[in-house]
């Protein structure tokens, strides 16, 4: 309650006085959702950019939301903020092409074989896709990598701030259906328990590990005892499978 009463106050005193002072004040307060956002992006990035751009990239999205905010919409700043602040970045690396064109070839070969191999083999094995590719071992780990790079985010996950915590939950859009409306559909969670079902233990495990632990993906390696490289393969295998198989 207090972060939420600090917070309002910080919005009362930049709406009476819009200044550059307060705006800052504002920004400073939420820069730890910048951080959140880049650090569940699983994105790697181009030659000649690193983290650090990707965090300036991430400010452009929160300067915007906090330009276009209405506080008498009645949602929280962090649900209006965090799409914003994801799409200054992709909107950014699109400009470096991050995912090259050869890249985005590879993951529709990729996809193709899956469905090919899902229907004829009943089975997403290594062997086969790779088989089904005509590509070598490299070449097919490097496109389950480019399949990891897709942005997900946990509901459970804390954003921790100055005075407070708020949960993921809170800072996602909820304009149609609630959270909570989506969960009850009782067959939508079947499909999805249904696909899960039929991944790799290890793939399963990562899952888990990555949206319900809330660890990264070196933490994962650490447990599984492989690099990180190839957590994230596994998690873009296992990605695509359910893509593929939820299709």
């Amino acid at each position: 309650m207090e972060r939420k009463s600090s917070d309002s106050q910080l919005w009362d005193e930049y709406l009476t006085s819009p200044t550059e002072i307060n705006k800052e004040k504002i920004v400073k307060r939420y820069l730890p959702l910048v951080k959140y956002v880049v650090g569940r992006m699983i994105v790697s990035p181009p030659s000649g950019l690193d983290y650090e751009d990707l965090l300036s990239f991430g400010v452009f999205g929160l300067l915007d939301a906090v330009n276009r905010f209405d506080i008498s919409k009645g949602f929280s700043f962090q649900t209006f903020a965090v799409p914003r602040i994801r799409g200054s970045i992709l909107d950014e690396l699109r400009k470096y092409d991050w995912i090259s064109r050869t890249g985005r070839e590879k993951l529709q070969k990729l996809n193709k074989a899956m469905d090919k191999v899902l229907q004829e083999k009943g089975s997403l094995h290594d062997k086969y896709l790779i088989e089904e590719m005509g590509v070598d071992e490299k070449i097919y780990r490097e496109t389950l990598e480019l399949a990891s790079r897709t942005y997900f985010v946990s509901l459970d996950e804390m954003v921790a701030f100055e005075d407070g915590e708020v949960t993921l939950e809170e800072a996602l859009p909820h304009d149609g259906e609630s959270i909570q409306d989506i969960l009850e559909n009782e067959d939508e969670i079947e499909r999805v328990a249904s696909s899960l079902r039929k991944l790799p233990e290890r793939e399963m495990q990562v899952l888990s590990l990555y949206y319900y632990e809330g660890l990264t993906l070196k933490e994962i390696g650490n447990v599984l005892g492989v690099s990180e490289s190839r957590v994230s393969q596994i998690h873009g295998k296992a990605l695509a499978s359910m893509k593929r198989m939820l299709h």
